[in-house]
């Protein structure tokens, strides 16, 4: 999708010296019209805010030291603590969790903070399905578990880590609930094995279908009102959702961490710099997207064609191969062999023959060995045999 279709209506004019957009096309007197006195966002529209679901947005927004209170609140409501376990206070720490061992990859996290009992809580947000969520997830887990421990440590030192995924995608067909949690537990009789591993997964476009059809109340779900409050901006598909704004607004005369929550993204979303950062952000990360779906659809015309090119060779290969047998078995029994015989060979010539003009495709166009290997199926070793052939 173009960039500028993601950006509607009227520019936005920036003001150089004081870094923050100034609106000059009179919306602060037109929302206050249309919303009402107590209106949340004073100087721009609802289609102007970042959508938070952008991991360079997210990240500003509730990394922010300033925005510490309003992240706090924010994780309380996913893990569902009361007043007597809740988070109180966190401190943001390094992004990066490296691997057991030199050489191993190197994980940027989107947000990781260390709770005032010591948890590590890491929070990923995907806008874009790049498969194997679940296992990436345990791969970052595991990197954050273990970096703290050092030769002198036991590993009774070792805090909890707890996992929060926030996908612009859903992942489980298995259920309709938009958030999920995971824990250890024995198989019989569901006793927890361990409090040092905790994964949620939220789906945000299973909230926002409960929001549809009216199965959310974030009156009295603060969890839904956090995010409601993420899923109302929709970038990728040149959505807002006014609906969930004015309710939402309603919310915050109440909540005053809501309130400060629209505040604050007002003013990040105005922010000259970080805009042009999160514009040119969204528009890779759409891009991505885009080609993506262009290699699915290669991989899947050039997987037909030569399934099809195959099925003809193996025909021809079960037919003479049947034509052998039928002499000693019978020919009709021989020809119904062959032919099976040959549709197997077929296909799995075919398959074999289209992933692999794919992955060279995708390697002339610079995609990494490791991305074509996950995104063909094939193994790396046949993919840099490819990549050498095509550097000769």
């Amino acid at each position: 999708m173009p960039l500028k279709a993601l950006i509607k209506e009227k520019p936005i004019m920036y003001n150089f010296q004081t870094r923050v957009m100034e609106d000059s096309d009179g919306y602060n007197s037109k929302s206050q019209k249309r919303y009402g006195k107590t209106s949340l966002l004073k100087r721009i529209p609802l289609h102007k805010l970042m959508d938070l679901k952008v991991d360079y947005a997210f990240k500003q927004f509730f990394g922010n030291e300033k925005n510490k209170d309003i992240t706090v609140v924010f994780l309380n409501a996913i893990l569902q603590r009361n007043d007597r376990n809740r988070i109180r206070d966190i401190s943001f720490s390094n992004t990066e969790a490296g691997g057991e061992y030199v050489g191993d990859k190197q994980s940027r996290l989107d947000l990781l903070v260390i709770t005032d009992s010591g948890e590590r809580i890491n929070v990923e947000i995907q806008f874009t399905n790049k498969y194997s969520m679940i296992k990436r997830s345990i791969y970052y887990w595991s990197g954050i578990y273990r970096n703290p421990l050092r030769k002198s440590m036991s590993y009774k030192e070792l805090s909890p880590v707890i996992s929060i995924n926030m996908m612009n995608f859903n992942l489980f067909n298995q259920t309709e609930l938009f958030h999920t949690s995971y824990h250890l537990y024995e198989d019989e009789e569901k006793f927890k094995l361990t409090d040092v591993m905790e994964f949620h997964f939220i789906e945000m476009p299973k909230l926002i279908k409960a929001w549809k059809v009216e199965k959310l109340n974030p009156w009295n779900d603060i969890l839904a009102r956090w995010l409601l409050m993420l899923g109302m901006v929709d970038h990728r598909n040149d959505e807002v959702y006014e609906d969930i704004y004015e309710e939402l607004e309603e919310i915050a005369m109440k909540d005053e961490t809501l309130r400060n929550a629209f505040r604050n993204w007002e003013e990040l979303s105005m922010t000259h710099e970080e805009f042009l950062a999160y514009e040119s952000r969204l528009k890779h990360i759409m891009d991505e997207e885009s080609a993506q779906r262009e290699a699915e659809l290669r991989l899947k015309e050039e997987t037909e064609k030569a399934i099809k090119r195959g099925l003809e060779q193996g025909l021809e290969q079960g037919l003479e191969k049947g034509l052998e047998k039928g002499l000693e078995q019978g020919l009709e029994q021989g020809l119904e062999q062959g032919l099976e015989q040959g549709k197997r060979e077929g296909k799995k010539i075919g398959e074999e023959n289209a992933k692999e003009a794919i992955a060279r495709k995708l390697l002339d166009k610079g995609m990494t060995i490791e991305s074509v290997a996950e995104l063909t199926n094939v193994s790396e070793s046949r993919i840099i045999e490819i990549q050498n052939d095509i550097e000769k």
